[in-house]
């Protein structure tokens, strides 16, 4: 079976940190696999409100993940704190890829990586718009890109 890798970058422009709830753990003790895509909506959602922008509002449209990726490294447990380091990464005319690297607090050791592949969408009109000028100013031009990738041989 092909493996999915996620190289991630070397600078992260976000992080935060969320503990783990027992809802976040699945029958087998440890993070369900769900339970890692709220933790990056999480994340997503805080950094973009650091720049006073929403989900359904980035300064005219929102966004949509149009897909998701999921690597793990190792289990985590009930009462850990994950650190939810965040990146920006293949901009094209009408999104992006946000980058995570989750791990936890206390010893650093990496749980997983994760991408979200973002889409802006004009949710008045109901179809996909340009990223905006606001955001590729911050995630873009200040900050500048940061590298990434994902492979499935």
């Amino acid at each position: 079976m092909a493996r999915v890798k996620l190289d991630l970058p070397e600078e992260f422009v976000f992080s935060t940190e969320i503990p783990l709830r027992v809802n976040d753990i699945n029958y087998g003790g440890h993070l369900g696999h769900d339970s890692i895509l709220t933790l990056t909506h999480e994340a997503r959602v805080r950094l973009l409100r650091k720049y006073g922008f929403t989900e359904i509002d980035i300064d005219g449209p929102g966004l949509i993940v149009s897909d998701a990726v999921i690597v793990y490294k190792s289990e985590a447990f009930y009462g850990e704190t994950m650190r939810i380091e965040v990146a920006a990464s293949d901009f094209s005319q009408y999104g992006c890829d946000f980058l995570y690297k989750i791990s936890e607090k206390e010893t650093g050791r990496e749980v997983a990586r994760a991408k979200t592949g973002i889409v802006f969408f004009d949710y008045k009109e109901r179809k996909v718009a340009l990223v905006p000028e606001k955001f590729k100013e911050i995630f873009l031009n200040r900050i500048g890109i940061r590298g990434g990738s994902c492979t499935a041989p």
